[in-house]
């Protein structure tokens, strides 16, 4: 399934890219995820955790970017991760890119994901994925424009909340409460 987000930065581009490339200074600001491994500079080990309706899963895997484009501040990742269950797998290609905005910049982001065995199932409606992937993405945005606001010390460690199940699911089902009713709220 394929699906799009957005998120707003709070600099400009050239200032944005940057930050956004420095994936074990941004990993803190995606909740439920744990950076475990620099493998090198475009390869990283981690795992995610999130709920698909009523079922809360640990993915572990490998992301990788297979293209990096800093003149036009686009960039193209692979992940794929397992269930610490074994109850299925996920794979994901995402292409994101960097826009000016009015208040800084817009990363703008297409995901295509496979999600394979009972993992699969959890997640049978694409809104509901669609939902998930969307509040994650806020979150994620929230959690940056916080870190960029106040960047921790050199010498403090950065502690992020990982997602929070009960006010993921409240989202996600307030999304698609919006979503039948046309998108007012």
């Amino acid at each position: 399934m394929e699906f799009d987000n957005s998120f707003e930065v709070p600099l400009p581009p050239a200032e944005a890219w940057p930050v956004l490339m420095n994936i074990p200074g941004i990993a803190p600001c995606m909740p439920g995820a744990q950076l475990t491994e620099v493998v090198d500079d475009k390869t990283y080990k981690g795992n995610i955790a999130v709920r698909l309706g009523p079922v809360a899963l640990t993915f572990a895997g490998l992301i990788k970017f297979e293209e990096i484009d800093n003149v036009n501040r686009t960039a193209r990742v692979k992940a794929q991760g397992n269930d610490a269950k074994g109850r299925g797998s996920a794979q994901a290609a995402a292409t994101f890119r960097l826009e000016p905005s009015a208040t800084g910049s817009k990363v703008l982001v297409h995901t295509d994901l496979t999600l394979s065995g009972a993992v699969a199932q959890y997640g049978r409606g694409v809104g509901m994925i669609q939902a998930t992937a969307s509040a994650i993405m806020n979150q994620f945005a929230n959690n940056l424009k916080k870190q960029l606001a106040s960047p921790p010390d050199a010498d403090a460690t950065v502690a992020v909340k990982p997602i929070s199940a009960t006010s993921l699911a409240g989202q996600v089902v307030w999304n698609s409460i919006k979503d039948k009713l046309g998108g007012k709220s």
